[in-house]
């Protein structure tokens, strides 16, 4: 791969807002579907074969790490293939741990193959805390024991077992640390209360193509039963949920007509529900999505929820609706302390925002005006895409590293539904 400039945080987006978008797209796989898929191909000794693999930052991040593990890592076109017979290291360096948050799934997952991991706290979003101690409390029931000392998490199983996991909260993360843990443990192991997001139900579907024995995914309780080995396939991941919400909200904000194709709208049915009706028309035809925009909408509350609720994933770009929607919304983020940093942001932009704690009312205003803008973090700095698709005149967008963690170059989708945006960088003087 060819890592280009926007990853080094070195490059910018300028966009000429007031473009109606209109077109047709396909959903790339889910950025949170394949990371936990890629830390579960070490779980053989055989290929594994991840289709129409998205090349985006968190997945280099990854890939950076199997390597580091001696794991053999290429692309065949958009088909990423995975090696890891020579599996020779079960410690993530540091370094590598730090830039991506989703490295925390390499912890079941090595424990499973070698039965031992060590590895630092993982970085990514600065959204707010996200304690691991539901992962290591879990990892304890099977077995494993943990000791943290200077910021690094060592792990090792004598002998993994199954167990009963109770989780006092629905952590998706630790919900798919347990699964990885558990696939090759001896005995039977009980999740009560997983989180229940499609990506779970993925990640087991994928294991269990490999040999692995898991019921009850998305639902209340996840039973998985010990297998002696898994085998390899080739799978291609479901469609990523908050892409094709990132583009369907951006034709609605911009009055457009949007297509997306891919897709399964039960999995999205918390965005189509709100919003179909009240500020568009929406048209289901099997596996593609159909909205039409209107000029304005109205207001609405949102509240981010577990999965099946409204994703925190997606607050920030419902703010930006509401920005320009009649009347007042608010907004509530019930999962994450931080995840309002897009609001000083919209402000410069001419938003009339009134935050205090997680509580967020937005008094829709007739239009966004363009200004100079930084994304802070990966879903913020989307919806600031989003929202300089609509402002009146012409917008710049810094820091889009982070944008380019979840999304594989936004920018040319964009340009293929009539969207005026460019990435400019200052290294070679060209847009």
């Amino acid at each position: 791969m060819v890592y280009k400039d926007g990853f080094l945080g070195m490059a910018k987006f300028i966009i000429r807002g007031g473009n109606k978008l209109d077109g047709k797209l396909e959903a790339e796989s889910a950025k949170n579907a394949v990371l936990p898929l890629l830390a579960g191909a070490i779980l053989t000794q055989d290929k594994v074969v991840i289709k129409n693999c998205p090349q985006i930052l968190d997945v280099v991040n990854m890939i950076n790490i199997l390597i580091e593990l001696g794991v053999k890592v290429k692309f065949e076109g958009k088909n990423l293939i995975v090696d890891s017979s020579c599996l020779k290291s079960y410690a993530v360096p540091e370094c590598l741990a730090k830039k991506l948050r989703s490295s925390i799934f390499l912890l079941g997952a090595l424990i499973g193959r070698t039965g031992k991991a060590e590895m630092a706290y993982p970085g990514g979003c600065n959204i707010g805390a996200r304690p691991v101690d539901l992962h290591i409390n879990g990892l304890k029931k099977l077995g494993v024991f943990v000791t943290e000392e200077n910021g690094v998490i060592s792990c090792k199983a004598y002998s993994l077992k199954g167990g009963e996991v109770y989780l006092s909260y629905p952590s998706v993360g630790a919900t798919e640390n347990l699964i990885l843990a558990s696939v090759l443990a001896k005995g039977t192991t009980v999740i009560h209360n997983p989180a229940k997001e499609p990506e779970i139900e993925d990640l087991s579907n994928y294991l269990n193509l490999m040999g692995a024995k898991i019921k009850g995914a998305g639902s209340e309780k996840i039973e998985i039963v010990g297998v002696n080995k898994l085998h390899g396939l080739e799978y291609k991941p479901m469609f990523d949920r908050i892409e094709t919400c990132t583009f369907l909200m951006a034709g609605l904000i911009t009055g457009g007509n949007v297509a997306i194709s891919g897709c399964n709208p039960e999995k999205i049915s918390f965005v189509l529900d709100k919003f179909s009706n009240n500020t568009c028309k929406i048209i289901i035809n099997n596996d593609i999505i159909y909205l039409n925009g209107k000029e304005r909408f109205n207001a609405f509350n949102v509240e981010t929820k577990p999965y099946p609720g409204f994703p925190t994933d997606l607050q920030s770009m419902a703010m930006v609706l509401a920005t320009v929607a009649d009347g007042v919304s608010i907004i509530t983020e019930s999962l994450y302390e931080n995840r309002f940093m897009q609001v000083p942001e919209l402000r410069k932009m001419g938003a009339d925002i009134h935050q205090e704690r997680n509580h967020s009312l937005v008094k829709g205003v007739k239009s966004l005006t363009s200004a100079n803008l930084r994304a802070s973090d990966l879903r913020a700095g989307a919806s600031l895409v989003v929202g300089a698709l609509m402002a009146e005149g012409v917008s710049t967008i810094e820091n889009i590293y982070h944008i380019d963690r979840g999304y594989e170059l936004l920018e040319n989708k964009f340009k293929m539904i009539g969207a005026d945006i460019v990435r400019y960088s200052e290294d070679d003087n060209s847009i």
